[in-house]
């Protein structure tokens, strides 16, 4: 870990980490990007792992997708962290891909930002100053542009576990297997005894120019009981705070509509999980 930083901090702006490539490698072969130096973080020791540590749930930043996908804790609890990494291009991808590098790079088609934030989770930095936590919703600032500064490296990921009943799905809308989604969303919601949502987090993927937190969205469902009509009126609320572009996978309207269709199922989903609890 030093060394990797002790590189970033010498190379600054021409450098670029890599563990996997899930995300690089193809920008590089396309040439949509270019650095001078690449440094491979792959086989740095001890960043890939899955476990729970009081409060959190902690996964170290060079662990894989499929190391998600495949984790018995993950099934068990985490059931919104397996569906997004089952979900992410195809199982060759999900090998290498690590959950670090879908974040750090600030696509905004990808996955696992959304869902972290639905999550209200925190993320580790590590740097020439040390380690510093910020959320994850503040993370990603643009497009392909995080809170990283010169020679620092996203170290860990950490979600809060979460007490009582909750319940959360992720759903991605895609043309064919293995593409980026044409719209997505994470919901995640805590219920109290009387069956009202105490607790609601809201992530989008591929609606802006960067992974959205739906708050207003979040706000209208806590202390309601879910149905039929509060679902439908989230997902317009939610819809609303989207900020899609017309591309290869869609007009904008398209995406909005999809958003609003995949927002009452994922509403209505992750509170049957909740109530099942």
């Amino acid at each position: 870990m030093e060394e990797a930083i002790d590189l970033l901090t010498k190379f600054g702006e021409e450098a670029k980490i890599m563990a996997g490539g899930q995300s690089l490698i193809p920008l590089l072969k396309l040439r949509m990007a270019s650095f001078p130096y690449v440094i491979d973080i792959s086989r740095i020791q001890g960043l890939d792992y899955i476990e729970e540590k009081g409060k959190f749930l902690e996964i170290g930043a060079l662990t894989t997708l499929s190391e998600i996908e495949d984790s018995e804790l993950i099934k068990e609890r985490y059931r919104i962290l397996r569906e997004a990494a089952a979900q992410i291009a195809d199982p060759l991808v999900r090998n290498r891909g690590t959950i670090g590098g879908n974040i750090s790079h600030g696509d905004p088609s990808n996955d696992m930002p959304a869902v972290i934030m639905a999550l209200d989770g925190k993320l580790e930095i590590t740097g020439k100053q040390g380690k510093r936590v910020v959320e994850a919703s503040s993370f990603i600032t643009d497009s392909f542009t995080t809170l990283l500064q010169e020679g620092e490296i996203l170290s860990k990921i950490m979600v809060p576990v979460f007490d009582g009943s909750s319940g959360g799905c992720y759903i991605k809308q895609k043309k064919n297997a293995g593409d980026f989604s044409v719209a997505a969303i994470a919901v995640h919601l805590s219920i109290d005894k009387e069956e009202k949502v105490r607790r609601a987090g809201i992530g989008l993927t591929s609606v802006g120019p960067r992974p959205l937190r739906a708050e207003k969205g979040e706000r209208f469902l806590e202390g309601k009981r879910i149905n039929d009509s509060v679902a439908s009126e989230a997902a317009n609320i939610i819809v609303s705070e989207s900020d899609p572009t017309s591309d290869f996978y869609g007009s904008a309207d398209y995406k909005k509509k999809v958003l609003n269709k995949i927002a009452v199922e994922a509403i209505n989903t992750s509170y049957e999980r909740a109530m099942v609890r």
